[in-house]
């Protein structure tokens, strides 16, 4: 698997799984970061740290187009810059106060970010809609040398689940494990992506057992 650029778009979370109004941590291979949807639907990605005490801003709140830590309150904008300080109502937060922010978009019913300024837009993947994302306890070097998956010309790789094709995007974490994210035909019915989110699961216990073989069936 090849190591990733700090200017390439990387898949952090399905679209559905952030709801407005909510923060969360995002996994990426250099560390945590807080993404976070605002009430009109627009996205932050940004350093999981608050400058005040360090507390992790996904650990936060988002009310309207703002997130708030959840140690003092000190409220950030989508732009990175400190909006609000509780303790001091009348002051005008300084523009040196601010967490840093990352590129951050949707596509194809992915989350993506970035951490430097990105080339261009994220990969399409014409047909296909995301089916689940879900962790591993297997690296990604191990990952790549399983025999349960198929490597196409252009590095990705795919796997027959259930009787579909489906399209699999990896994201390393820290830890050594990986994210994986599971993308299936746009044509496939209810069932038929109910059997193949089933398979995935069988799946990920094969991969984290170590054991080989071809398609998943169940």
């Amino acid at each position: 698997m090849r190591p990733h650029s700090s200017a390439e778009w990387l898949p952090l979370m399905l679209s559905a799984d952030l709801p407005p109004m909510t923060a969360v941590p995002a996994l990426m291979p250099e560390g945590t970061l807080a993404l976070w949807r605002a009430e009109s639907g627009t996205l932050a990605l940004q350093a999981d740290r608050c400058p005040h005490r360090g507390m992790r801003l996904s650990h936060g709140f988002v009310r309207g187009e703002a997130l708030s830590c959840i140690y003092h309150g000190w409220r950030y904008g989508q732009t990175g810059r400190c909006l609000k300080i509780p303790a001091h109502p009348r002051l005008e937060p300084p523009e040196a106060i601010r967490v840093e922010t990352h590129a951050v978009t949707e596509s194809g019913g992915l989350i993506w970010g970035c951490l430097e300024t990105p080339a261009g837009r994220p990969p399409t993947f014409d047909g296909l809609l995301p089916l689940r994302m879900i962790s591993l306890s297997v690296s990604p070097e191990r990952l790549a040398t399983s025999e349960l998956l198929d490597r196409r010309e252009d590095g990705r790789m795919t796997i027959k689940l259930a009787g579909q094709d489906c399209l699999l995007l990896c994201l390393a974490q820290p830890d050594d494990s990986t994210l994986l994210f599971c993308l299936i035909a746009e044509s496939a019915s209810t069932d038929e992506r109910i059997a193949a989110s089933r398979a995935l699961e069988a799946c990920r216990i094969r991969l984290e057992a170590g054991e080989t073989g071809k398609e998943i069936s169940r």
